[in-house]
């Protein structure tokens, strides 16, 4: 398994595939508010006319804003997903740092005296 340490880590090591993971959940996670932003945009359209209104369009403009943020996400987004995946990383080498620190600590045993 490749690792890789990251920029601001204290030495620890975080798998690749860890890191895509992440990856993938930070994006996934600005598209869904990407799309949040866009579909109230969307809302604020005023359509009136021989084409305009109705629920085909509400339809229509939901899907449309959700393609519009996953693409968004998907090429580069706003910068939310790169500021999840330093989080995402840090609790991760944070998690790996005090399990081997002490490597007996386990919260889900209870040891009887």
């Amino acid at each position: 398994m490749q690792t890789l340490a990251t920029s601001f880590s204290s030495g620890a090591l975080v798998g690749a595939d860890k890191v895509e993971q992440f990856r993938n959940q930070a994006k996934e996670l600005e598209s869904v508010f990407l799309n949040t932003l866009l579909s109230e945009m969307f809302s604020s359209i005023k359509t009136e006319g021989e084409f305009g209104g109705g629920y085909a369009e509400e339809t229509w403009r939901g899907m449309q804003s959700e393609q519009y943020a996953a693409s968004l996400a998907q090429n580069g987004g706003v910068g939310i997903a790169d500021q999840i995946m330093r989080q995402l990383l840090s609790a991760q080498e944070n998690m790996q740092n005090s399990t081997s620190a002490n490597p007996y600590s386990n919260t889900d045993t209870k040891v009887n005296s």
